[in-house]
């Protein structure tokens, strides 16, 4: 590959030693508005996309209206057993929660037949104060493209043939996954593993438990277990903390994980009493998937500030999604309000080839682009790695934009986030 010709340098640092202050102030104050120039789009419309953090007064509304409903009151809405037993199902509750055409409802049954799916109480609430066709409906309202999609795979991940042990998924060296449930809160219309669903919610029985536990210990370099399902918080408390007593007692296992979307779905599940069982089997890493700054909410905030103070590293995995937030400026303004709850954007996950959610998949470009507008143009901390997971179970590929152009034994060339080529020595 050819060196192309390099720009000329726009700040030689060996040139300007030697301004006085006043000019160094002046270059200082030209560069600070440059800066605030390269996010002036992204300040425009900051504002219009709101966090559920600013709807604390429509989602009240739409509270009120589903215990209404349900003929219930606050003690109930906090209980996640009732946010469980109450689950709407049907297109007739949920008529009653949001305004529903008659097209709308004839294809909500349509698709109900071919695929499940239960929407909790709790989000049923931001759903509420959604649009038809808004980012919330698309993730929890069946949609007819599931129905005319043919294409893509029901187990594009090939979990069936990385497989080794009952509930095992082992797709990396030194880490695995233990799938101890198909029961979620809400069934997301994005769902990787809705061939698991079913018709019926069932936990792992402990003897397929106690068969995974017996192929981690005869695995010792297994440092890493990611619990998850369906959703691993929706086990009893005395289940998880069995199971977590359990891992801590093999010694080669050094973290564990956990894989929920119950603090986006039915944050109500994070209880004191959840949060003191989680405290006691450090450390814990929990990845969750907050998809869009509707999604944080004042509930949200106070489940996560119970898992902080109980020990928990909180980590965001969010899915690209068309129509949800396949924009730059609406992932940016997703992994700041994160932040500031203490959840560490992670990754972005490109959508995967699932049949029936094929109408979510978003062009590798876009992706690419939400990343471009992100690094340099906000805060590293809100920059998670964007992921295409290899088909076949090959495991999760990071993809970049290119940001090195050439290099070879003597120097380097890249370029920066605001597209300047910058040569660099390649130290050997």
């Amino acid at each position: 590959m050819a060196i192309f010709p390099m720009p000329p340098a726009g700040f030689d640092i060996a040139e300007k030693q030697n301004v006085s202050a006043e000019e160094k102030r002046r270059i200082s104050l030209q560069r600070a508005q440059e800066l605030k120039e390269s996010i002036r789009d992204y300040l425009q419309v900051k504002d219009k996309i709101p966090t559920g953090l600013d709807l604390v007064e429509q989602l009240e509304t739409a509270r009120q209206k589903i215990l209404s409903i349900f003929k219930a009151g606050k003690e109930q809405w906090t209980d996640w057993h009732w946010q469980m037993a109450h689950r709407i199902t049907t297109v007739e509750q949920l008529s009653q929660i949001v305004d529903l055409t008659p097209e709308e409802q004839q294809s909500i049954a349509r698709v109900g037949k071919r695929f499940r799916w239960a929407i909790s109480p709790y989000y049923a609430s931001l759903l509420a104060v959604d649009r038809p066709g808004g980012p919330i409906w698309l993730q929890a309202v069946p949609q007819e493209a599931e129905l005319t999609d043919n294409g893509g795979s029901d187990d594009p991940m090939a979990e069936a043939f990385t497989n080794p042990a009952p509930a095992i998924t082992r797709r990396y060296p030194d880490r695995l996954i233990i799938n101890v449930t198909n029961q979620c809160a809400m069934y997301c219309r994005h769902c990787q593993r809705r061939r698991n669903i079913g018709e019926i919610d069932r936990h792992q029985p402990r003897e397929v438990l106690m068969a995974a536990l017996d192929y981690i210990r005869s695995n010792p370099e297994i440092r890493d277990v990611l619990i998850t399902g369906g959703d691993a918080l929706l086990l009893s408390d005395r289940c998880l903390d069995w199971l977590l007593s359990e891992l801590d007692a093999i010694p080669h296992v050094e973290i564990k994980r956990i894989g929920t979307r119950a603090i986006v779905t039915m944050p109500q599940r994070i209880t004191p009493a959840l949060c003191a069982i989680l405290e006691k089997h450090p450390p814990i890493y929990i990845n969750t998937q907050f998809n869009h700054p509707l999604e944080i909410t004042p509930e949200v905030k106070e489940a996560c500030d119970r898992l902080v103070k109980a020990g928990v590293v909180l980590g965001n995995q969010a899915v690209l999604l068309k129509g949800v937030n396949n924009n730059p400026h609406v992932m940016k303004k997703l992994n700041q309000a994160l932040l500031r709850i203490r959840v560490r954007p992670y990754y972005i996950f490109h959508a995967k080839e699932v049949r029936g959610t094929r109408h979510f998949i978003t062009s590798v470009d876009e992706g690419i682009e939400i990343m471009e507008k992100l690094r340099g143009y906000t805060s590293g901390l809100a920059v998670p790695t964007y992921i295409i997971n290899a088909p076949g179970g090959l495991g999760k590929t990071p993809v970049l934009p290119r940001y090195l152009v050439f290099r070879d034994d003597k120097h380097v060339i890249f370029r920066t986030w605001e597209k300047k080529i910058i040569s660099y020595p390649n130290h050997r």
